[in-house]
């Protein structure tokens, strides 16, 4: 296949993830999935290698594969046609238990198994022992719903509809996954149809290209070996400075990266598994080859090997809960990552961004119906990213791990019984240097209704890393003002808030790069 015709079927398999999220975001019922776009899809060939993926969530894409793994180990012969699989469980193939994973099998005419198609959506509730299922947890069963690859039938739907606290939004968002693999695997048959076995052809080229582009930029680092670590502050229940140490080796055109010396898994929720860390470093040396636009595929996996203790904090075994360390964590194994690798391209590596999705869940009983009806709302808000040598980071923008949007203020105070007061950015938050860091963000909530609130954040206390002289980005805060007094709060905290409450919400900024240029006193 001739670089055109490669070029051509590679937007034709991306269009169709595309494609699937369209259907995703315009059929799902509650904000998360419809205005933050908190979903990712992608195709996958018949042994489970990734095709292609759609420009959506980087932890879902890069962890999604284990998923489709695991279904393919729970059903060997291949899912059933027009049958569709659920996964969730950390320990078989998931994350984190709000995101769940919908994998169909995708047939051609003749009946044979030709191609998967996945997409993973954080649900805003199911279940557990705090609204929006992001609890600071000590058991992966405090935290809802959990389910290994299984048949999407009515009992299994019925059971995570129970769970939550929130059952018809989670039946239309469940029901919208439905709908977007549907689209998918027709996307795909009509494809199959017109290429026949060229369609294969061009999935195995393009996985191949993607492996030759990926070890060829590998090739051109040098050979050696770098360290970095980093820590993450406290797990929720009095475990602080969390280590999570990467040790980089390159050798040829292959890269290993090592996390032997991490810290073991914790009580608190700040545990991932395997699979999150494996999407971490895929993001990173993702990042590296953007200048050269190359097909996201599982051929850019083959030439990187991820090694980890099992039992650490960075792959996790039951019951370890791992709430927050999709959002948490998976920030911080990417801060780690790219010290290491800014070791090795300092002038093409960044500063730490904000490091943090500073999550932010609230529920209770919305009293503005003729019957109170309960609600689950999930965010994250952004920050800004790291400078680097091709200028000044970004302010109040998503990075690293996540991609989603703001839920817009108007969406939010129509839906639930609470107000944004503010949102702005956060000036002078960004790390001082030749280039500034980007500046965080500052949004405050103010609550009509009794809630329940739940805040998971990080970069409270450890700032975002300057790099080549420059200055630490500020670290975030969060805020509750109760009867014109205010407080501090714990980075990670659930407590009761009361009408006319106020959070306010301060995010990290990013660090600097280069030391700032200051006049010479002898200077006129």
């Amino acid at each position: 296949m001739n670089a055109i015709q490669l070029e051509v079927m590679r937007h034709l398999f991306s269009s169709i993830a595309e494609e699937m999220g369209v259907s995703l975001m315009r059929s799902a019922f509650s904000p998360n999935i419809k205005e933050r776009r908190d979903y990712s899809c992608a195709i996958f060939d018949a042994s489970g290698e990734m095709v292609a993926q759609a420009a959506h969530i980087p932890v879902h894409l890069g962890s999604t594969p284990r998923s489709v793994e695991a279904v393919l180990e729970a059903f060997p012969q291949g899912v059933p046609e027009g049958e569709h699989v659920l996964v969730n469980d950390p320990y078989q193939g998931g994350t984190h238990l709000p995101d769940l994973t919908l994998v169909t099998g995708v047939y051609d005419s003749a009946g044979v198994l030709r191609f998967y198609v996945a997409n993973r959506a954080h649900h805003a509730d199911v279940g557990g022992i705090s609204p929006g299922s992001l609890p600071i947890s000590s058991h992966i069963d405090d935290e809802g719903f959990r389910t290994g690859p299984a048949l999407l039938d009515d009992a299994l739907s019925q059971k995570l509809f129970d769970e939550s606290r929130t059952p018809d939004e989670r039946r239309g968002d469940l029901f919208a996954q439905v709908a977007a693999n549907q689209r998918g695997s027709k996307r795909l048959q009509e494809q199959l149809a017109k290429y026949g076995e060229g369609l294969l052809q061009a999935a195995r080229d393009l996985q191949d290209y993607s492996e030759a582009r990926m070890r060829h930029v590998i090739k051109a680092l040098p050979d050696g070996v770098w360290r970095g670590e980093d820590v993450l502050e406290d797990d929720g229940h009095g475990a602080t400075d969390l280590k999570i140490c990467c040790e980089v080796s390159i050798s040829g055109d292959t890269i290993t990266f090592d996390f032997e010396g991490t810290v073991g898994q914790v009580r608190g929720p700040l545990n991932v598994p395997g699979a999150v860390t494996e999407s971490a470093v895929l993001y990173a040396m993702n990042c590296i080859l953007l200048d050269q636009d190359v097909p996201s595929n599982g051929g850019m996996m083959r030439p990187i090997k991820v090694m980890m203790c099992k039992g650490s904090l960075v792959d996790a075994q039951y019951p370890a809960p791992v709430a927050a360390g999709n959002v948490e964590t998976s920030q911080r194994i990417t801060d780690v990552v790219f010290g290491v690798l800014q070791q090795i391209l300092p002038d093409q590596i960044p500063a730490a961004s904000y490091g943090t999705m500073n999550n932010v869940l609230i529920g209770g009983l919305d009293h503005r119906h003729e019957q109170p009806t309960p609600y689950a709302y999930y965010e994250t808000i952004g920050g800004g990213t790291g400078a680097s040598a091709e200028g000044e980071g970004a302010s109040g923008v998503q990075a690293h791990m996540t991609n989603t949007l703001n839920t817009p203020v108007e969406a939010l105070e129509h839906a639930y019984p609470f107000m944004v007061t503010r949102y702005a950015v956060r000036k002078n938050s960004g790390g001082v240097g030749e280039h500034r860091g980007g500046d965080g963000v500052e949004r405050f909530y103010r609550f009509v209704e009794g809630a329940t609130l739940t805040l998971m954040t990080e970069r409270r206390e450890v700032a975002p890393w300057g790099v080549q002289g420059g200055g630490d980005g500020a670290t975030g805060r969060n805020v509750l003002v109760h009867e014109g007094e205010t407080r501090t709060l714990a980075a990670k905290v659930t407590l009761e808030v009361e009408p006319g409450d106020e959070l306010r919400v301060y995010t990290p900024g990013g660090g600097g790069w280069g030391k700032a240029y200051q006049e010479s006193e002898n200077e006129p």
